[in-house]
């Protein structure tokens, strides 16, 4: 290190001294001024907690003088101090008694005061602090609290002191105010009548009804007005009433107005308006009450036709009527009470007269005149209602008379009277009861058992032939339950049917029954209602038929059919085995006659070969034979494959499958049509009919023809030939199994028989028409089966 280095670094070390001296006499400097700062503030402290325990004794002066109840309390809710206005309102003495605050909290405000409590640390402060208190004296209170909290000198919270007022009735009233506007709310809403509150007219909140009377949304009604939504029905109203109600001219008006639906349909609704004003003069809000009296007026206007139509229904009766108020004056009469009476007066001229002064004018039309006026006295005094009380006439005619009081609700408002010619209908009544004896005595006399019982199956009345089916004497049977009675095997058809009877329905059934001497007979019962003269079904009424020698002979039909199907199924199952057992000596045979041929014909002569030729013939016939009988067993017992078939295909595969000679032709000279049909089954009938058509033709030129017709219900079908005809003596008999004209060696007697048998199957018929040279047309039909 140089010289001038070690200057420098000398220099450098000095100013740094200096400048140490400088800061420790500033740091001097400063201690001394904030020791007498500090100094000052003790001081100034000292006289503030001085000045602050005066002023707190001050306060404490005042609160304890103040009127709400004020209470002071340490940090565990412990009360250090309270004014009398606390003793009161708590109903205890903290000089007398140890008082904890928290012992007042109601149960369900407990979590509450705890968060208040909590704020109140932290803030210092609790303002508005709500809650319900228990108090000794008056029990529960609503209580508003304000509380601050108490520091000691060392700023820590030592205790804190509120006022506490009594909010329980604001608190109630409040409650009350709550509910009733909810209640409001619920009837305003559920109202059936619109109601809506407006500004002006302009609509600012409307209820459920007058949304649901218009068809709009609330909001949507919050756009427009009453003006805009009605109109006056009057449409010479000059100044609009809403109007006037706006300008504060009238409190409330009632109008019928025709308001607009949202479908643009009109209806007519009774409008009240009443003005809501705070300050004087104009209205600051209106209510609307709208109800709809569309459907009232509509009402009024049916229930007055009603009325025009049953006034004319009364005049243009035939039945005598008298309206009487409650004085006995007449309210209405018609034409025909006047006939009755030989009053000469029109109805509408004995409108409001005493009805006594002409019941004792016409008393002398009755043979017993005296009793006619009595008996009416005595039905005036009892006011009860009478139907039928007959009236002899002295010109022979018979009246019954109605007497009906009429009522409203407990006060009398006069009577009905009503006067029916009765005199055919009595003289019918004794006809129809000599009818009935006669009748009676027929009905307790036939072979049917008759019973009548009432709506609990209990017996009315029986005849003597069901006594004998049953096997009870009628004193047996006469007010017992029937189905508890005769025992059927099956115990719930008797009472579905007596329900089925209750029900007005008529039916037949059949029962098994044990008589009383348990022996067991088939019914066939036929069951009706049973009706009063009112119509009212009272019971019901069965006609028994002892069956059961029917019903046995049915079950051996049965059994006789049963051993039939099963003879039948023997048989066709013998007739496959004959066939095939037959069928194998036929092949055999004709093996053997073929060989023989071939072996011998150089030997034979001409008589051999034929005999050879013959036998081969007749073993084909044979065979033909052996098949015919196969499908004659099978044609009635194979199931019906149905499908839709093109019966055009049908007659060319057979055109090409049968011999068919050469100056024979076959046509159809019409389409045919598209059927459903088992395709084989009908196949076999063409077949047959045709194959017998065209070998039976001795023309030069022979035509067979393929027609049909739609008979809606049936196909008919028609086979035409030009050939020799069939004597009318076969008409039917060809159609026998075995059956054939003349010496025809190529005929078995078994192919129409099988088409009878395939044509009975879509129930059918089959027949024929022919002249014997001229030709033969067979027909037949099918039931025509319907596609779904």
């Amino acid at each position: 290190m140089d010289n001038t280095e070690v200057i420098l670094l000398k220099k450098a070390l000095l100013r740094q001294k200096e400048a140490r001296k400088q800061a420790e006499r500033i740091l001097e400097e400063k201690s001394k001024e904030l020791y007498d700062v500090s100094s000052h503030l003790k001081d100034i402290n000292s006289k503030l907690e001085n000045l602050l325990s005066e002023k707190t004794s001050e306060l404490d002066g005042i609160f304890i003088n103040i009127i709400d109840p004020y209470v002071v309390m340490d940090m565990s809710f412990n009360v250090i101090n309270m004014n009398t206005s606390a003793k009161e309102f708590l109903g205890f003495d903290h000089t007398k008694n140890l008082i904890n605050l928290s012992e007042f909290i109601h149960p369900e405000f407990l979590a509450y005061t705890q968060e208040s409590m909590q704020s109140l640390l932290q803030v210092g402060t609790l303002s508005n602090y709500r809650a319900k208190i228990l108090t000794k004296n008056a029990g529960e209170k609503w209580v508003q609290i304000s509380a601050s909290l108490v520091y000691d000198k060392n700023r820590n919270p030592i205790a804190a002191q509120g006022i506490i007022r009594d909010i329980t009735q604001e608190t109630e009233v409040k409650s009350l105010l709550v509910e009733q506007k909810k209640q409001l709310d619920l009837i305003v809403e559920n109202s059936p009548l619109g109601i809506v509150l407006s500004v002006n007219g302009e609509i600012i909140k409307a209820n459920n009804a007058f949304v649901e009377m218009l068809g709009y949304t609330e909001f949507e009604l919050r756009k427009r007005s009453l003006k805009e939504l009605s109109e006056p029905e009057d449409p010479t109203i000059g100044k609009s009433l809403l109007e006037q109600m706006n300008a504060g001219e009238i409190d409330s008006f009632k109008a019928v107005k025709k308001f607009t639906k949202k479908d643009n349909s009109k209806i007519l609704a009774k409008t009240m308006v009443t003005a809501i004003t705070k300050n004087k003069g104009k209205s600051d809000y209106q209510v609307a009450i709208i109800e709809d009296i569309s459907r009232q007026l509509e009402s009024e206007r049916k229930l007055k036709a009603s009325e025009n139509r049953l006034s004319a229904l009364i005049s243009n009766l035939q039945t005598g009527v008298l309206l009487e108020d409650e004085d006995g004056k007449i309210a209405l009469t018609n034409q025909m009470f006047c006939n009755i009476f030989n009053i000469n007066e029109t109805p509408k001229d004995l409108i409001g007269t005493d009805c006594r002064g002409y019941a004792e004018i016409s008393k002398n039309v009755f043979k017993n005149s005296k009793n006619f006026m009595s008996r009416i006295e005595e039905i005036l005094e009892k006011k009860e209602t009478i139907l039928a009380d007959e009236l002899e006439m002295t010109d022979g005619k018979v009246l019954a008379r109605d007497f009906i009081p009429i009522d409203n609700e407990g006060d009398y408002k006069g009577h009905l009277w009503a006067y029916n010619d009765i005199t055919i209908s009595k003289k019918y009544r004794k006809n129809l009861e000599a009818q009935r004896e006669k009748y009676g005595s027929i009905i307790a006399n036939m072979n049917l058992g008759l019973v009548e019982v009432d709506n609990e199956d209990v017996i009315q009345m029986v005849n003597q032939s069901f006594c004998k089916m049953s096997g009870f004497e009628m004193d047996e049977l006469i007010g017992k339950v029937a189905s508890k009675l005769i025992k059927i095997n099956d115990d719930c058809i008797i009472t579905t049917k007596n329900q089925d009877r209750r029900e007005g329905k008529s039916e037949s059934y059949e029962v098994e029954v044990i008589d009383k001497s348990q022996n067991k007979k088939h019914w066939l019962i036929s069951g009706a209602p049973r009706y009063d003269d009112t119509g009212r079904v009272i019971g019901s009424i069965g006609i028994h038929l002892d069956i059961t020698e029917h019903k046995e002979l049915e079950l051996q039909k049965e059994k006789l059919l049963l051993d039939l199907e099963n003879s039948n199924q023997g048989l066709q199952e013998y007739a496959h085995i004959v066939s095939h057992d037959l069928k194998s000596p036929l092949r055999s045979i004709s093996a053997l006659a073929t060989w023989l041929f071939e072996d011998y014909k150089d030997v034979l002569d001409e008589g051999g070969r034929q005999n050879l030729e013959l036998m081969q013939e007749k073993v084909a016939s044979m065979d033909k034979l052996i098949q015919g009988i196969l499908e004659y067993s099978t044609a009635n017992n194979s199931a019906l494959s149905d499908s839709k078939i093109d019966l055009n295909t049908i007659i060319s595969d057979i055109r090409e499958t049968i011999y068919i000679p050469e100056h024979v032709d076959l046509v159809v000279p019409k389409q045919l049509p598209s059927i459903m049909a088992d395709r084989t089954k009908l196949y076999q009938v063409f077949q047959n009919i045709i194959g017998n058509a065209v070998v039976h033709i001795e023309r030069d030129v022979g035509i067979v023809e393929v027609l049909f017709k739609d008979l809606g219900e049936y196909w008919q079908f028609t086979i035409s030939d030009n050939g020799v005809g069939i004597p009318e003596e076969y008409h039917k008999k060809i159609f026998e199994i075995f059956q054939s004209i003349g010496n025809n060696e190529r005929s078995t007697g078994i192919g129409l028989s099988i088409v009878k048998k395939i044509v009975d199957r879509y129930h059918g018929d089959v027949w024929v028409d022919s002249v014997v040279g001229e030709g033969t047309q067979f027909h037949f039909t099918i039931k025509k089966i319907l596609t779904s």
